[in-house]
């Protein structure tokens, strides 16, 4: 039986994992309801603080440094407030920005949630607001974004394809990934919201259960996974079912079903994909099968849907989680 604490400890330190993909800047308005608005029938609220976190690609960057391993993000922000921000928010949480392409004339993804209350009160999200870039990336920037891609490459140990639809990740970028993958014999791992079918050919992939329904129907059934699997030349497909754990998919072996870790009443779900693949990446870059790294992963999806706003999970968190499950199954088998 593999120790996975173990290798948390000992190999998670030792491996870097390539994040590319749509970077995206979560910002947390916070404010206060202070009284009712003479101009409309609408609350006006008092602005506290604007905090910035890492989301989408950025945020499965943040995962994988507050697990111990190498982050480096390859993606793109603007030269504006939002980008530098965020930037900031990477550097805070030990990841570098250096492969990360500067869009002059562009705009920051981000995703503005404001959240109100009254004083002293818990805070509620009101309303998001999107900001995204107007234009479609140029021809120059996606070049760059490929440099980037190559020479991060050169000492990743997996590399994590994180696609939200913003852009970033057309088919030449995900065909040069594919390559460096098979070139460097490393793991290549695909999230994608919309396009995972357009992705072939990768080491695995974890799509949630609204993805797989887009993708297959409603009804779908694990037959109809494992012939997903398949047909997209994965080896795997990890697919998570919020409350109701996850499924692992393997041609050859059939599925493999895993409960919820914790509480099936989430706090927060924000960002909880990232949290995900950030940890199934680490456990494939450090050898592990795909059950063992999905368990991980799994552990690691329950902890964050527990805290508030786009967060991250730590080593020390996820070896906690790990051991009190261990020895709640001994107490089990002792009874």
């Amino acid at each position: 039986m593999v120790d996975l604490v173990k290798t948390i400890t000992d190999v998670f330190p030792t491996k870097t994992i390539l994040v590319v993909g749509d970077l995206v800047a979560d910002q947390f308005l916070h404010g206060s309801i202070s009284r009712v608005s003479r101009e409309a029938p609408v609350f006006i609220l008092r602005h506290e603080e604007t905090e910035t976190r890492p989301g989408g690609a950025a945020n499965a960057a943040a995962n994988i440094a507050s697990l111990g391993g190498g982050a480096v993000p390859v993606g793109v922000v603007a030269d504006d407030e939002a980008g530098r921000r965020l930037c900031d928010a990477l550097t805070d949480r030990q990841v570098g920005c250096e492969w990360i392409t500067e869009d002059p004339g562009g705009t920051t993804t981000t995703k503005v949630r404001v959240l109100a209350g009254q004083n002293y009160s818990v805070k509620q999200q009101v309303i998001r607001i999107d900001y995204e870039n107007p234009t479609a990336f140029s021809a120059q920037i996606h070049a760059d974004l490929g440099g980037s891609l190559r020479a991060a490459a050169e000492s990743a140990d997996a590399i994590v394809v994180s696609d939200y639809g913003y852009g970033v990740l057309n088919s030449d970028l995900y065909e040069e990934a594919r390559c460096l993958a098979k070139k460097y014999e490393i793991p290549l791992i695909v999230d994608s919201r919309f396009r995972l079918r357009e992705m072939t050919g990768a080491t695995s992939a974890t799509p949630n259960q609204e993805e797989v329904e887009h993708l297959l129907g409603a009804e779908f059934t694990d037959a109809d996974c494992l012939r997903l699997c398949e047909d997209l030349g994965y080896e795997s497909i990890v697919v998570t079912c919020g409350n109701r754990g996850m499924v692992v998919v393997e041609p050859g072996r059939g599925t493999f079903r895993m409960s919820a870790i914790g509480s099936t009443e989430p706090v927060d779900v924000t960002g909880a994909g990232d949290t995900v693949i950030a940890a199934y990446a680490l456990g494939l870059a450090s050898g592990l099968s795909f059950r063992d790294a999905a368990t991980i992963a799994n552990h690691a999806g329950g902890i964050v849907v527990m805290k508030k706003a786009t967060a991250t999970v730590t080593a020390t968190e996820l070896i906690e989680s790990l051991t009190n499950e261990d020895l709640l199954v001994h107490s089990e088998l002792a009874v």
